[in-house]
């Protein structure tokens, strides 16, 4: 007998199911921004351009620190959602089982790493002697919490495969307000440093990785713990599945060293003393004030996924077309709103980062953004494209796309566009998303024709 998760994704209308699915997801990542974006706000405008700086050459080594468990928690999702279209649940229930271990053994490792690497690691993110202490002391926070905050993204993906959809948006809702308030308490009341922002990020992701656990405690969930059963052939199947998401982290971060490096250069060429520091930290504000848009996008796409590759697995793939266009439709609407957006406000959405005192970094970061943000125009192609890729276990496809966002097309337009100087740096972002899209075309074009070649083989049986 088919629980409700099951009935939703097999028979519900697509926009009905778009919106079901789409919207808590869109909600959920909105709130993570938006913490994400005070937190910015808070750390620009109390501690400083440094601290400002700091976080944002640190930031990439945290993000490391997920990466792992990033890999096997996307990693099972996908032949957890194909193993239930298939009505294999004792294969789904034992992937899911198997991989909370992993990501826990996962987070440990890196964790480990993390700490006793800190300081070199920051160094060679470019952090400057002045930057270094913050960097590493930030850093740190983040890797002695691995082990309980890493689970918390993998527990939201199984929630939303298992149906409880509103269940993981508001535990994110709360997770961010629950976040709030311990950085406001740490940073006004306790007058700590960039330490009780990543404190009080940990903290909460901690206790909302235990509330997301107890729907499946309950065993009230589609998914289910059972005696985990480790074999080589889910091992490989959960790298294939999650190498894009950690390839796309890895190649991010490196990827993130070498533009550090580089907006340490131009910034001391074009500033003078100091303006590397200042480089980095526009750079920051761009990075902030793409978490107003991005997420949304994100949303969309993640959140589809569990009801395209369950639609894969039962191949109906007429299903799975009408559900991937109606994420297209929605990403298309998000960008060019998020384009507008961005380019219209960008002195408002600059001075949440930045003292209305520094009026030169205002107005270079002012600058940047509007020539960022048409980055937008072309962005949502690549990623609802590559979620599209690993929900049906393309992961050769996906990686692609992944990799290439993430490093190759970066490196590539920074060389091309090096001697625009900084505005080079900012307009990376527009030419790597044009490039994505295109590559975007061609590998979709290889899916249509096995689509097609799936369902003529499927009439004839």
């Amino acid at each position: 007998m088919k629980m409700k998760a099951e009935i939703m994704y097999a028979e519900m209308k697509p926009w009905k199911l778009f919106f079901m699915m789409a919207l808590p997801g869109m909600v959920s990542m909105f709130a993570m921004s938006v913490y994400s974006i005070i937190e910015g706000a808070f750390i620009g405008q109390i501690l400083g351009e440094g601290a400002f700086a700091a976080v944002n050459i640190a930031m990439p080594l945290v993000m490391i620190n997920f990466s792992l468990a990033d890999l096997v928690g996307v990693g099972a999702s996908v032949p957890i959602s194909i193993a239930l279209g298939k009505e294999d649940r004792q294969t789904a229930n034992n992937i899911f089982s198997c991989s909370i271990i992993m990501i826990f053994l996962a987070s440990l490792l890196m964790g480990s790493v993390m700490f006793f690497a800190a300081e070199p690691l920051s160094r060679m993110m470019g952090a400057s002697d002045e930057l270094l202490d913050t960097a590493v002391r930030y850093l740190r926070t983040y890797a002695l919490c691995g082990p309980l905050t890493t689970i918390f993204f993998a527990m939201d993906n199984y929630l939303r495969i298992s149906g409880y959809v509103k269940t993981s948006m508001f535990i994110n809702i709360f997770s961010n307000l629950l976040t709030l308030g311990f950085l406001s308490f740490f940073l006004f009341v306790l007058e700590m440093d960039v330490v009780g922002s990543a404190l009080a990020t940990c903290i909460s992701m901690s206790l909302c990785s235990f509330a997301a656990m107890i729907p499946f405690l309950r065993k009230k969930t589609l998914l289910q713990f059972v005696k985990p059963k480790f074999r080589w052939a889910m091992f490989k199947e959960i790298a294939a599945c999650g190498s894009p998401v950690f390839l796309n982290n890895i190649a991010g971060r490196v990827t993130s060293i070498i533009l550090n490096i580089s907006l340490m250069k131009l910034g001391a060429e074009t500033f003078g003393e100091g303006g590397g520091t200042t480089a980095v930290a526009v750079y920051a504000v761009l990075m902030y004030a793409s978490d107003l848009c991005w997420p949304l996008l994100y949303g969309i796409s993640d959140s589809l996924a569990p009801a395209i590759g369950y639609n894969w697995g039962a191949e109906n793939y007429k299903r799975v077309r009408k559900i991937v266009g109606c994420g297209y439709l929605g990403t298309f609407t998000v960008g060019m709103v998020s384009t507008a957006v961005m380019f219209f406000f960008s002195e408002t959405i600059a001075s949440l980062f930045v003292d209305a005192a520094d009026v030169r970094l205002l107005e270079i970061s002012v600058h940047a953004i509007r020539l960022f943000c048409f980055a937008y125009l072309f962005r949502w192609i690549g990623v609802i494209t590559q979620s599209f890729f690993s929900a049906i276990e393309k992961p050769v496809f996906a990686t692609a796309m992944s990799v290439s966002i993430a490093l190759i097309f970066p490196v590539l337009m920074l060389i091309l566009l090096w001697n625009l100087g900084l505005d080079g740096i900012w307009l990376n972002f527009v030419g790597v998303n044009i490039l994505a899209a295109l590559l975007a075309v061609v590998l979709l074009g290889c899916v249509a024709r096995e689509m097609k070649k799936r369902e003529k083989a499927k009439g004839l049986k």
